[in-house]
């Protein structure tokens, strides 16, 4: 896949083992998928697979216009999620939906996750929020699609998730850090009963203001 060349379940199962390290999701929460670029089908995790235990056996190879794939192991029942995302941006060709808790959190108390520092900018950019549909419904995936559709890469399910997307599985898994880390910073700032500042837009423009 581009400059990180490898076969995506490789790369998947990488990122699977680091965000449960990193507290982003717990065992079998949460599902990841990726493609080669432009590719029209893609590798989705099996349903039940924990993603710190992962191996080419726990993905499922899905067609992403028609939806048919391998049925032995059934693939996440978040597979639709990932569909509707790939079509609506095909641009992209990795999409990680984990449960990060502080972004979850934020998100419960209606406040908005605050960009500081210029790694939040630079790869998350835009937070958008999808308000609540129960987990693997097609409702869930076409209003995360919608939501995504314009170009946002982070985007927040209610009481859910979260999904967030990239060219590579290692910009994905870049953009999910910042993104948990940025709403870290935000939670601590209001514990303090300060308001968080966000970063001036003109930093992610600057050179060398962060490297992919």
């Amino acid at each position: 896949m581009g400059p990180h060349a490898g076969d995506p379940r490789d790369q998947l199962a990488r990122l699977g083992s680091e965000v449960v390290r990193a507290g982003l999701v717990v065992g079998s929460g949460g599902n990841l998928s990726a493609r080669e670029p432009g590719a029209e089908v893609c590798w989705v995790t099996a349903s039940g697979a924990w993603l710190d235990r992962l191996s080419r056996i726990d993905f499922v190879r899905v067609n992403i216009g028609s939806g048919a794939g391998d049925t032995s192991p059934p693939p996440s029942s978040e597979v639709a999620l990932h569909l509707h995302t790939y079509r609506a941006r095909p641009d992209i060709n990795a999409v990680v939906h984990l449960h990060p808790q502080t972004v979850l959190l934020l998100d419960a108390l209606g406040e908005p996750v605050r960009l500081m520092t210029t790694d939040h900018a630079y790869y998350v950019r835009e937070v958008v929020r999808v308000g609540f549909h129960p987990p693997g419904s097609e409702a869930l995936a076409a209003a995360t699609a919608r939501a995504v559709a314009d170009g946002a890469n982070c985007a927040i399910l209610a009481h859910h998730g979260c999904v967030v997307l990239g060219d590579t599985v290692k910009l994905a898994h870049k953009r999910a850090r910042n993104l948990e880390e940025a709403a870290q910073l935000t939670y601590r700032a209001l514990l303090l009963g300060r308001e968080l500042p966000e970063c001036p837009p003109v930093a992610v423009a600057y050179p060398g203001s962060a490297v992919r």
